[in-house]
């Protein structure tokens, strides 16, 4: 079946012979000097790559001037500014059989929860207290414990707890694949960007690691977001459990995934995530990385996001390298902010700091953390924030909204190290601007 970027359908525009062989050629020109020149020099114009081109730096190896030019797209578009998030866990109710998932629904061991709306207010302003603006939502995916019209007045309840100085000024949803006609309800509910990972997109390793459940058609949820779009959702993130398949192959599917999107929709996924799980395929630190370079230069207007999976050492690796989006005092348990309970969390996470840590320690190395939501509230998402992104136009708003709501978080959340901190950086950040 020929490669066809414009179908609807997963099998074409997901071609598994398409990729095999861009596996090949990358293997093939691997030490193609002039060819891969000629890729970096395109890279640089920060137009984007396309799979294959992709493909061939991750398979090349070019540490050095990948991550070189990684850094220097990610200061360009991005500056030092760092968008700081967490999830909420609203239900770990869950129909599908994912092997490698504690929710399936065969784990005997796993405790249940569902939080009911007084639940949901006192995890949010928990969350409030800490700092956050941002959430995103998840919840196992069950027809009755995690009903759209569940998640729909959760939606409601989130945004209409006003707590002290705290609000929730976005909430990202991270759920199971739905019909056009769900999605148009989240999209009545102001939601901000729609989030599905694939997980994995060989085929036949998707079928194994999902047996049971509506989530084994691999077709069904590989084109959930063609029908996220036409439901009409702007800003949908996509992203892949590098560990279950080979890596490479994971890569060029996804960029293909996102090539897709531009193509049908005009615009492509919002964000990328990349969370690992290591007791299947290991992808080691090295590769990691170079996965998040290569994906910085290939996609350079898309945002990246690392969670707490990774440890400390890790993250701060891949901050410069090209991750513009980190969570920070995650709990993955339901319920788990008022009252952590290990029966009921998803994974365990490697980096257990709090937000106030990981707010100094980010302004220690010279990143920026934003709180900001104001590209979401002003309608600039979808293809208007991409236009505005290759543009370069978005730094007029971003930087200045990141610098106002560290200011924010300085004066109602931070103590007085963290606020000496802050205003040091501020200072320097705006004194550059000033001049």
């Amino acid at each position: 079946m020929p490669y066809d970027v414009k179908s609807k359908n997963a099998a074409d525009f997901i071609n598994h012979d398409e990729i095999i062989a861009t596996l090949a050629w990358a293997e093939e020109n691997a030490s193609n000097h002039g060819l891969i020149n000629e890729i970096m020099q395109k890279a640089r114009d920060k137009k984007g790559l396309n799979h294959r081109e992709a493909t061939l730096l991750l398979t090349a190896g070019q540490e050095t001037e990948v991550f070189t030019l990684a850094r220097q797209i990610k200061q360009d578009l991005y500056g030092r500014r760092i968008v700081l998030f967490a999830p909420l866990y609203l239900s770990n109710y869950c129909v599908n059989g994912c092997v490698y998932c504690p929710y399936r629904a065969s784990n005997e061991k796993m405790t249940r929860k569902k939080l009911s709306q007084d639940d949901i207010k006192r995890e949010v302003i928990a969350l409030q207290d800490m700092g956050h603006k941002r959430l995103v939502i998840e919840a196992g995916e069950h027809p009755t414990h995690a009903s759209i019209e569940y998640i729909l007045e959760s939606i409601e309840t989130i945004y209409g707890i006003k707590h002290k100085n705290g609000a929730i000024r976005r909430i990202n949803v991270n759920l199971a694949a739905a019909t056009v006609e769900d999605y148009k309800k989240l999209s009545n509910a102001n939601i901000g960007t729609y989030i599905l990972f694939q997980e994995t997109y060989h085929r036949g390793t998707y079928e194994k690691f999902h047996p049971t459940g509506p989530k084994s058609c691999y077709n069904w949820h590989t084109e959930a977001m063609d029908r996220a779009m036409e439901g009409g959702l702007d800003d949908v993130g996509i992203g892949v459990l590098f560990g279950l398949a080979d890596y490479r192959y994971e890569f060029a599917a996804m960029l293909m995934h996102a090539e897709h999107l531009e193509a049908v929709y005009g615009v492509g996924p919002h964000t990328i995530s990349v969370p690992r799980i290591r007791r299947f395929n290991e992808v080691d630190d090295a590769a990691f990385a170079r996965i998040i370079a290569c994906l910085r230069v290939s996609v350079p207007y898309t945002g990246i996001i690392v969670s707490t999976r990774e440890n400390e050492q890790c993250r701060k690796a891949l901050l410069d390298i090209g991750v513009t989006q980190i969570s920070g005092g995650s709990r993955t348990s339901v319920g788990g902010y008022e009252q952590e309970e290990a029966e009921t969390r998803q994974f365990a996470t490697s980096d257990n700091r709090t937000l106030e840590e990981v707010v100094y320690w980010l302004m220690e190395s010279g990143h920026i953390p934003s709180f900001c939501t104001a590209c979401y509230k002003e309608g600039r998402v979808g293809e208007h924030f991409m236009e505005l992104c290759k543009s370069g136009q978005i730094q007029n708003y971003c930087n200045p909204n990141a610098i106002k709501t560290l200011r924010e978080y300085l004066k109602d959340y931070a103590n007085s190290d963290t606020q000496k901190l802050g205003e040091s950086l501020i200072n320097t950040a705006t004194a550059g601007r000033r001049d």
